[in-house]
């Protein structure tokens, strides 16, 4: 029962992770990279849908990324898109292939995206202890059920705790690789 328990905690806290690299790789660096615009929602034939369902996407320079829509008509969608995201980057249009050239990033530009970095981070600690706090509540319920002994109890309480380091330290390694990132120049 324990180790029932103990796995659902580790799969909850490896998803706080993986979300976690998911939304760093959205967030702008110097370089070009088409992580910054996948998942972009772009509203189109009357529905949300992410970018990457909607065009090739390229970064054949280090300061470009192309889009290529694969229905024209959806460009100007893209476009409104680009313009309201938080990105702060003005898309260029010739009609077929939508270019983002991408700016180099002011040093107070650079400050807010390590807050914007921190602010992700926390939430995956939030997310990280509400998962130990789940596993910590189901071992209090399997003991008053009579499951699990209050020796197994401590022991797996203990093997959480340790489970809430470990993925709080991922955590925080890659909140520090990504401000090491940003702040290089």
């Amino acid at each position: 029962m324990t180790e029932e328990i103990l796995l659902e905690v580790e799969e909850r806290m490896e998803h706080a992770v993986d979300a976690l690299r998911r939304d760093l790789a959205s967030v702008r660096t110097g370089r070009a990279s088409t992580s910054l615009v996948e998942h972009l929602p772009v509203e189109v034939y009357g529905a949300k849908m992410q970018l990457i369902q909607l065009a090739n996407l390229a970064a054949p320079e280090a300061q470009l990324i192309t889009i290529t829509p694969f229905d024209r008509t959806s460009a100007d969608a893209i476009m409104r898109a680009i313009q309201s995201s938080e990105l702060g980057i003005m898309p260029q249009s010739d009609g077929r292939v939508i270019r983002l050239p991408i700016p180099s990033l002011t040093e107070q530009r650079r400050r807010d995206l390590v807050k914007q970095v921190h602010s992700k981070a926390e939430e995956g600690r939030v997310s990280v202890r509400n998962a130990r706090r789940h596993g910590n509540d189901e071992l209090k319920k399997a003991v008053r059920a009579g499951e699990v002994s209050e020796d197994d109890e401590r022991r797996a309480l203990a093997d959480v705790e340790r489970l809430t380091g470990t993925y709080v330290g991922q955590l925080d390694a890659l909140a520090m690789e990504k401000e090491r990132e940003l702040l290089e120049v």
